[in-house]
């Protein structure tokens, strides 16, 4: 009894020390998921809490079950209108880009330890993933605002890759027990077993999740419950019946994010602490599980083993995936560098102790040290590099309040809230004289602490704080009325944008002759959405840029797909 009350209390004084040390990466611009696994190394048997975890067994339990949470909930969180975008060149990555960056990372780790070649294919598949906890932690950090086919690609890609590694370490785990010297016709029937089962049990199970939350009556609380419980059970019906189980469980989210759920934002709200306490543990626990005094000895072979990862065989594996979709090529060097790898190669790593292979051990010090390497060096670079590369774009107005709202029949709605100050443009104007969009509703209206009566008739002064219900397209609308221009973020957009602002459908021809650039023959008569559309096949996106000359287009609005604004960037000369 007394060792389950101090493990207990160890466990929670961990997570609770992990959660308040999380401000400090942010103000160090430290990836969060590094100090996690900082702090369980100096908790872990070398460190100074003295805490000796060798337990194999449970590593790849907690890390099993808290992977699967981490992609339930971003399936849930990916929207599928992106897939226009993204879903191509994800899956191609998530497929070709591991297979390949296995193997070269497979040839690069038997020459540097000196090992045969399933050998060496084994620690290519263990890190050969980019890492969904990683990935998503990552780009949602600092306030990264990416163009939403990087950010996309990447996000489907982490989500969709694991289930890849896995099936390749099992393969070669195998292997080596077996003493199999080539891989016949029965892995690739493997594959398509696994895979084609996961999709289908995936897509069936999260059908069956939306229905069942829809119809049964529970107190809210319950439903992300359910929700995780049915996720969970998706996962492993799918691992019993021979099928990849993390491919399941992040298609059952998929499905079920995108359908209409009662409670949806209750089981967001839920899932997103859920997937943070699943990424705090899994790092943890992997910090606990590792013996610094044991890596020594792999650390110099290991990090030529992570250099070739991060400088060859992502980048190369990102160049082949993506040469289809023509991806601009500052977009194929950020999605290199942000190949990440985390939790999973060293959960992947246990897969060889658990199955008895030779000197086990080597496998789990490895891939550490890509896990470290990449940590720190990728992910204390990925800001900058997306600023440098002129991928960040331009930060958005944030309210002071913003919450989601549960309307039935309606997706989108939002409660919004805005501080109002001296510069705002409805200073002095009364509410319900407000030009407000069909369906806009300001609900409620505080000055300091006390709520105003009958709204409509508030006259606006400086710090009254208005809360309005809308649906997400009309944010934009309402902000041009309640906030300023504020100079630092107008200079911002200027930058990325441009001065000039023109509409999508305007004549590339008529643009051209007001700016004194020429246009070729065959695109004069093309509007400026159609111009920027053909020349990045129908997939363009906000802060997709074509140079003409010395102007430049810039996309800056788009409405469902189609360009709306543009921005005109003209060179100085």
């Amino acid at each position: 009894m007394d060792f389950v009350n101090q493990a207990v209390l160890v466990g929670a004084v961990l997570v609770l020390v992990s959660i308040l040390a999380s401000p400090l990466a942010r103000r160090t611009g430290a990836p969060v998921l590094l100090l996690f696994l900082g702090i369980g190394m100096l908790a872990g048997v070398d460190g100074i809490g003295g805490i000796r975890f060798d337990n194999f067994e449970a590593a790849y339990l907690i890390g099993t079950v808290g992977l699967a949470v981490i992609l339930f909930d971003g399936g849930i969180r990916t929207r599928t209108d992106t897939f226009r975008i993204g879903l191509r060149p994800a899956l191609s990555l998530a497929t070709v880009g591991v297979i390949l960056t296995a193997a070269l990372v497979g040839v690069a780790a038997a020459w540097a330890f000196d090992l045969n070649w399933r050998e060496g294919m084994l620690v290519g598949a263990i890190i050969g993933s980019t890492d969904a906890a990683a990935v998503f932690a990552l780009l949602h950090a600092h306030g990264m605002r990416l163009k939403q086919r990087v950010g996309t690609t990447l996000e489907i890609e982490s989500g969709c890759n694991d289930p890849m590694a896995i099936f390749l370490t099992l393969v070669f785990v195998s292997a080596i027990a077996t003493q199999d010297e080539s891989l016949n016709a029965g892995v690739a029937l493997q594959f398509v077993h696994q895979f084609g089962l996961g999709a289908v049990i995936g897509v069936l199970g999260g059908r069956g999740l939306a229905w069942l939350i829809n119809r049964i009556e529970l107190t809210s609380g319950l439903y992300p419950l359910l929700a995780l419980a049915g996720g969970l059970s998706v996962y492993a019906m799918t691992t019993v019946f021979g099928g990849s189980g993390f491919l399941a469980i992040y298609i059952a989210g998929l499905v079920m994010g995108n359908s209409q759920l009662r409670t949806a934002n209750n089981i967001l709200r839920v899932h997103d602490g859920l997937a943070w306490l699943a990424q705090i543990t899994m790092f943890l626990m992997l910090g606990l599980l590792l013996t610094p005094s044991a890596l020594v000895p792999t650390m110099l072979h290991a990090l030529f083993v992570a250099l070739v990862l991060m400088l060859v065989a992502r980048p190369l594996a990102v160049w082949l995936s993506l040469l289809p979709f023509r991806f601009p090529w500052r977009e194929q060097v950020f999605m290199s560098w942000v190949g990440l790898r985390g939790a999973v190669p060293i959960v992947l790593a246990t897969f060889p102790v658990l199955g008895g292979v030779v000197d086990a051990s080597l496998y789990i010090n490895i891939a550490f040290w890509v896990v470290l390497t990449s940590l720190v060096i990728q992910g204390w670079t990925v800001a900058p590099l997306a600023k440098l590369l002129d991928l960040q774009l331009p930060q958005e107005h944030a309210p002071y309040y913003s919450e989601p709202l549960d309307v039935p029949g309606y997706a989108g709605v939002r409660l919004l809230a805005y501080r109002v100050n001296e510069a705002s443009p409805a200073l002095g104007r009364i509410v319900g004289e407000l030009p407000l969009p069909a369906g806009v509703r300001i609900a409620a209206a505080f000055r300091g602490d006390k709520p105003l009566e009958d709204v409509g008739h508030v006259q606006i002064t400086a710090g009254d704080l208005l809360y309005v219900i809308l649906r997400e397209e009309d944010i934009p609308i309402l902000e041009q009325l309640l906030i300023p221009e504020d100079e630092t973020e107008e200079t911002e957009q200027v930058r990325y944008f441009g001065s000039f602002i023109l509409n999508g459908d305007s004549r590339l021809g008529d643009v051209g002759e007001v700016y004194g650039i020429e246009v070729p023959e065959d695109a004069q008569d093309l509007t400026l959405a159609e111009f920027l559309g053909k020349s990045f096949r129908n997939r363009v996106v906000v802060g997709d840029r074509v140079k003409l000359g010395a102007m430049d287009l810039v996309v800056r609005e788009q409405v469902e797909g189609r360009v709306t604004k543009v921005g005109v960037r003209i060179a100085r000369r």
